[in-house]
C-alpha cells in the first residue's frame, strides 16, 4: 500500500468511525435490528453506506478535474474546519439522546402507518416463511431494502457524505472509499449487534469533541500542506 493511499485510509477511518457513532443512521440501524432480521438489516445498510461512500469519493475524485486544484484544495480545507466547529457545536449544545428519540419516533409512526402491530405478532412466523424462501427472495426482501433506503437517503447530504468528498478530493480516492467502507461496516456491525446499549454507554458529547477536533485537525493539515 502506498503512502498516499495509506494516507487517505487512515483520515477515511477515523473520520468515518468518530462521524458514523451517535449518527441518526446508526440509530435507526440497531432500532431496525431490534425489530427485523439482523442478517437483512446489516446487508441493507452497509450496502448503502458502501454505495454512498463510493459515490461520495467519485464526485470528490472528480471534483479536482471541474474546479481547479488549487480551489478544491482551499475548499476542502474551509469544510473540514466549518464541519469541525459544527460537531464541537453540536457537542455541547444538543441533548445527549435527541438523535434516538427523533428516529425512534420516526420508525414508530412509519411501524403504526403500516399495520406494525399485526407485523409483530406474525414475525416468528415470518421469519420461518423467509427461511424457505430462495435466497434471491430474501435478498430482495422489504426489510434490506427498507434498512438500504432509510440509510442512503439518512446519508444524503449529511455531514459525513460532504466530509468525505472532500477528503478524496484531497487524498488518494482509493485509499479513502477502503478506508470509509470499513469504518462504515465497523460502525454498521456494532450498530446491529448492540447500537443502542453501546450507544447509551458512550456519552454523544465526548464522541462529538473527539469528532470534531479530527476535523479541524484535518483542516489545519490541508492549511499547511501545499498544492500539488
Amino acid at each position: 500500500m502506498s503512502l498516499s493511499v495509506a494516507q487517505g485510509f487512515t483520515k477515511s477511518l477515523a473520520m468515518t468511525v468518530l462521524s458514523e457513532i451517535g449518527d441518526k443512521t446508526f440509530f435507526a440501524a440497531a432500532i431496525l435490528a431490534m425489530r427485523h432480521p439482523r442478517r437483512l438489516v446489516l446487508s441493507g445498510c452497509l450496502g448503502a453506506l458502501i454505495v454512498m461512500t463510493i459515490l461520495s469519493a467519485v464526485v470528490g475524485w472528480a471534483a479536482p478535474n471541474l474546479v481547479s486544484r488549487k480551489w478544491t484544495h482551499h475548499i476542502t480545507t474551509l469544510l473540514f474546519l466549518g464541519f469541525g466547529v459544527w460537531s464541537l457545536w453540536d457537542a455541547f449544545h444538543d441533548g445527549e439522546s435527541e438523535d434516538l428519540d427523533e428516529v425512534e419516533a420516526q420508525l414508530d409512526a412509519d411501524l403504526k402507518a403500516n399495520g406494525g402491530a399485526t407485523k409483530e405478532k406474525n414475525q416468528d412466523s415470518d421469519d420461518l416463511k423467509k427461511q424457505r424462501q430462495p435466497l434471491l427472495a430474501q435478498f430482495f426482501s422489504p426489510i434490506l431494502l427498507k434498512a438500504f433506503s432509510i440509510t442512503f437517503f439518512g446519508e444524503w447530504g449529511d455531514k459525513s457524505q460532504l466530509a468525505t468528498i472532500g477528503l478524496a478530493a484531497d487524498e488518494n480516492p482509493l485509499g479513502v472509499v477502503l478506508g470509509g467502507i470499513l469504518g462504515q461496516a465497523l460502525c454498521t456491525t456494532a450498530a446491529v449487534l448492540g447500537g443502542k446499549s453501546l450507544a447509551s454507554s458512550i456519552s454523544e458529547r465526548i464522541v462529538g469533541v473527539a469528532g470534531g477536533s479530527l476535523f479541524i485537525v484535518f483542516g489545519i493539515q490541508s492549511y499547511l500542506s501545499t498544492v500539488e
